[in-house]
């Protein structure tokens, strides 16, 4: 089993400026008839660079007050100094005083209910190169050995979370932070969780591998040929970016980047390409060796 990994104090800001919006003054909460219990302001968190394309903000560590006899104990889930009784809340990007809560039954206690390890299969490659049809194909195989999965489909997530989000280039590393980020709470939940996107910049495929703890993200790329891909043509969508209709389009005339070092490549032999089965038999394969799927 996966140890418990650590409460993230930032889950990611999506900005690229530092973030300085200072606290507000103290706030006071009483309990009953004890002593108050202040909330205090923590220092704003800044925003670090990393790989290039990459927008996640990495907080300074936020510090509680020692208590004089360094007694400390937990309020709902908060480390509290003893004697004072100072929660330490924190800003990130633009939200300010906000507090982490710990819940007593974490990643650990629903891999043991589910019999697996969470973890991310992020499916990348060229519109038209089957990841979808993957996705769905692994979730059925996967399924059907009495496994929980869940897949987070591209176009899907644009009908509802991401439907305020353009194809401009800013929107679509939103889109992928977004995503990410809701791949990691599927990961944290116990399950199996099946994105497929095309997520053509190595940046930001980067940038959510790096929320997810001890090898948990499994990039699976499907180095299907762009001639292939523009022949299958699911949606139409190769033939408008010749016309000029569609602009930025990837592969014809925005980039693709493939991944350097993903940890599954899926690819045709001779012109052939795998069958929907065979494709979720290999990440299948792969998921056992590592030990996310369980007896």
């Amino acid at each position: 089993m996966l140890a418990k990994a650590p409460p993230r104090p930032c889950s990611g800001a999506g900005g690229r400026a530092p973030c300085t919006r200072p606290g507000p003054a103290l706030l006071a909460v009483r309990r009953g008839q004890g002593a108050g219990l202040k909330l205090v302001a923590a220092r704003p968190a800044t925003v670090a660079a990393a790989a290039a394309g990459e927008r996640r903000a990495v907080p300074e560590p936020a510090t509680t007050a020692e208590a004089k006899d360094g007694e400390r104990r937990h309020v709902n889930g908060s480390a509290v100094a003893g004697g004072n009784g100072k929660l330490v809340t924190s800003t990130v990007g633009k939200s300010t005083n906000i507090l982490w809560h710990d819940c007593p039954i974490g990643q650990h206690e629903r891999q043991k209910l589910l019999n697996q390890k969470g973890c991310v299969v992020w499916i990348t490659g060229l519109s038209g190169s089957g990841k979808s049809t993957l996705a769905c194909a692994l979730s059925r195989e996967l399924h059907s050995r009495g496994h929980l999965t869940y897949v987070l489909d591209g176009d899907n997530l644009r009908h509802g979370l991401n439907r305020d989000l353009s194809f401009e280039a800013e929107d679509r590393a939103e889109n992928i932070r977004r995503v990410g980020e809701v791949t990691k709470l599927f990961a944290d939940a116990g399950l199996i969780c099946i994105a497929c996107l095309i997520s053509p910049f190595r940046s930001d495929r980067n940038a959510c591998r790096s929320l997810l703890p001890n090898s948990t993200f499994i990039e699976v790329f499907l180095n299907i040929p762009l001639e292939i891909c523009e022949a299958r043509d699911p949606k139409g969508l190769y033939k408008l970016a010749r016309a000029g209709k569609i602009k930025g389009f990837t592969g014809i005339d925005d980039p693709y980047e493939p991944p350097s070092d993903c940890e599954i490549v899926i690819q045709c032999k001779d012109g052939n390409c795998p069958a929907p089965k065979s494709m979720a038999d290999q990440v299948i394969s792969y998921l056992e060796a590592n030990s996310f799927l369980q007896d």
